[in-house]
């Protein structure tokens, strides 16, 4: 079911920052995904995965990412063993697994992604009306900083938070609430910029109003049937609409036929 978004131009108005999720928001990061897990399929011995696969387990942290490939790939040959012991088995693996991919994503990091449509003039927009920015990712921070510096994002940014920054990830509230802290602004009039059920869970648990977009992974879900209070098909959207109204005075309002306002 397809929910009934706020007006973004008014939703807009009543924020002081944002914080931006990195993969399926920024940054397409499937092929890094990809790549860096069947290599390290391939030190395993271990059957490869599909990209379409990995796409529907994406967004809950590195940790979980590689338990859940492990598990889908054991799956098939182990089918006379309980979940219990296909979970044993995965967990076995797991230090070794760990090992070898954090290896092979830092040596390909972002060499197989791409930035979505209107990212970088949507974080530009953005990062001119003055409000700060947070990127917060359940990316490792080694992997996440390295990832926006390479594609030229890295300075519209005042932290950059990892999965490892905290004691706990999105969905949980807690990190929304520490980059709420780090920036000095209120939750309620924080927005969190998303791309999944992931952000919107933890944007509601926080008390933060939350935008996502509608090109990103969401576990193979429907994104419009997510509880959030807009969806936009581009970071630029957000701008453009709210330039059109009341949100900012910047150098966009004079432009605003070009962003489709």
């Amino acid at each position: 079911m397809e929910r009934v978004q706020q007006d973004l131009a008014a939703l807009l108005a009543r924020t002081d920052a944002a914080i931006v999720d990195l993969d399926g928001t920024m940054v397409d990061t499937l092929g890094d995904f990809a790549e860096a897990l069947n290599r390290m399929l391939r030190d395993l011995q271990l059957p490869a995965i599909a990209p379409g696969a990995i796409e529907r387990m994406v967004g809950k942290g590195s940790e979980h990412l590689l338990r859940s490939v492990l598990k889908h790939v054991l799956a098939p040959d182990q089918q006379a063993l309980t979940a219990m012991q296909l979970e044993a088995k995965a967990e076995a693996l797991y230090p070794q697994a760990w090992e070898r991919y954090q290896h092979h994503y830092l040596a390909i990091n972002g060499q197989y992604a791409a930035l979505y449509a209107g990212v970088a003039e949507g974080l530009a927009a953005l990062h001119r009306t003055g409000r700060p920015l947070v990127c917060l990712t359940n990316k490792p921070t080694d992997f996440a900083r390295p990832l926006l510096r390479a594609k030229g994002l890295d300075g519209f940014f005042t932290h950059v938070f990892g999965g490892d920054a905290f004691a706990r990830k999105k969905p949980d509230p807690l990190p929304l609430l520490k980059a709420c802290e780090a920036v000095g602004t209120s939750p309620a009039r924080t927005l969190m910029i998303g791309d999944s059920s992931n952000d919107a869970q933890a944007a509601r648990a926080a008390g933060c109003p939350v935008v996502l977009v509608t090109y990103g992974y969401n576990h193979g879900q429907p994104v419009r049937g997510v509880d959030a209070d807009g969806y936009v098909d581009a970071l630029t959207e957000l701008i453009a609409r709210a330039c059109s109204h009341y949100f900012c005075q910047c150098e966009w309002r004079e432009n605003r036929a070009n962003l489709g306002a």
